[in-house]
């Protein structure tokens, strides 16, 4: 066995990066300190308090008074998992819009989950009017709409309020991926009739992925939980099963996590202390600043960017009267290596900026000013090391017009 000896090269040091991609970003404060907090039993009063807490906090933050709004411990990705794989069985119809690569990954897990899935398109860069996921749905018949709200691959950000309707008066299931969304632009669960809705924290709550918040309505809840199950072991005669199939993962149960989490507390997994305190402060942080003071703050630094990089000389991508207020996309310039750009912002400046997917990919950047990050000298900043870097890579643009679009901005 080969020994690694013990020295200062093997603590963890990152450099200090400035994350302007499309997230993950740097967290709060508050919050890197809130994951810090000493540990306690999962079943210590003072821990199920802090569960009990946390819930009543996203009841907020999604703007709902569904009971059931808790944390799957894990990436956004596993919300998204659990919400799917916990209410599809083999063979139920699903319709998935997909405008861009997180359609396609609502599409494979669902797939995964033996769903028949039905999927509609539209161009990278614009979103779905209400009518043709009406006509989709009166066309394919689904048990579920399965949509992203936010979708960082192309920025977009699509209208839910119409589609909640839809699929309340077409009597359709209607689940949400909020997660690069949620805090920075609207989200109105109750009001725009959404049955369930998965985020992570990574985005605009200004925390580290690892804890995905969802919140269930009862439309939603009345399908899980025909499929309820008690595992053997901790089941009593009280406890029954449901008449639906087994769901087909243990941990994305979401039936056992409920129970986990409710009054029972039955024994499911071990609750992440530190995710959950880290996704209680999220919480805690936004609402402190105020939902709309939070989207108000991501609109005008995320006005600041765009005007910026159009001062830049750059071309934004997409239906800008779509895009999300905390990203944006941009063109890379023809002649210039994106790939270098991105490299020297890096490597020069310690600034991250992201690159995108599928048909995008070497196209377009994509700049976010989310969560922490969602302030002016993080814009100015970038836009300055991003004037110099597009200087030495050949590209044509006035000094300082970046920066100063952005003041104007502000200015207003």
């Amino acid at each position: 066995m080969t020994h690694i000896p013990h020295s200062r090269n093997n603590l963890l040091a990152p450099p200090p990066r400035l994350l302007m991609g499309p997230g993950p970003i740097n967290c709060y404060p508050r919050v890197l300190n809130a994951m810090s907090t000493q540990l306690v039993g999962q079943y210590d009063p003072v821990m199920t308090g802090y569960m009990n807490e946390t819930m009543a906090l996203y009841r907020e933050v999604f703007m709902t008074q569904n009971k059931q709004t808790l944390l799957v411990d894990g990436t956004s990705r596993a919300g998204i998992e659990a919400m799917l794989v916990s209410a599809l069985e083999p063979g139920d119809k699903v319709l998935v819009p997909i405008f861009g690569r997180f359609g396609h990954l609502l599409t494979e897990i669902a797939e995964r989950a033996g769903a028949q899935v039905h999927s509609i398109e539209v161009p990278w860069g614009e979103v779905f009017q209400p009518e043709q996921i009406e006509a989709a749905i009166k066309q394919f018949q689904p048990k579920m709409v399965a949509t992203v709200q936010g979708d960082t691959s192309t920025t977009m950000l699509q209208p839910l309020a119409e589609i909640g309707e839809i699929c309340r008066r077409l009597d359709v299931i209607l689940y949400c991926d909020a997660t690069a969304s949620i805090g920075g632009n609207a989200l109105e669960t109750d009001n725009w009739k959404l049955d369930a809705v998965s985020v992570g924290l990574q985005k605009c709550l200004g925390g580290p992925s690892g804890s995905a918040p969802i919140t269930m309505g009862e439309r939603y809840l009345e399908v899980i939980n025909k499929r309820r199950h008690v595992e053997a072991g901790i089941r009593n005669e009280h406890h029954y099963a449901g008449e639906g199939s087994r769901i087909r993962s243990n941990y994305f149960d979401l039936p056992m996590i409920i129970d986990y989490w409710g009054d029972e507390r039955l024994n499911h997994h071990t609750e992440a202390a530190s995710m959950l305190y880290c996704a209680r402060e999220c919480a805690i942080n936004l609402l402190d600043e105020g939902i709309q003071s939070c989207i108000d703050r991501h609109k005008v630094n995320g006005d600041a960017m765009l005007a910026g990089v159009q001062g830049l000389n750059l071309t934004p991508f997409g239906d800008l009267q779509y895009k999300m207020n905390n990203v944006v996309g941009v063109y890379i310039p023809q002649g210039v290596d994106g790939e270098a750009v991105r490299h020297q912002m890096l490597h020069n400046f310690n600034i991250e900026i992201g690159t995108s997917f599928g048909p995008l990919h070497g196209k377009i950047w994509r700049i976010g000013t989310m969560g922490y990050n969602a302030r002016p000298d993080c814009v100015f900043n970038t836009l300055q090391s991003l004037e110099t870097v597009l200087r030495r890579n050949g590209h044509k643009l006035g000094l300082g017009e970046g920066v100063d679009a952005a003041m104007s901005v502000y200015g207003k």
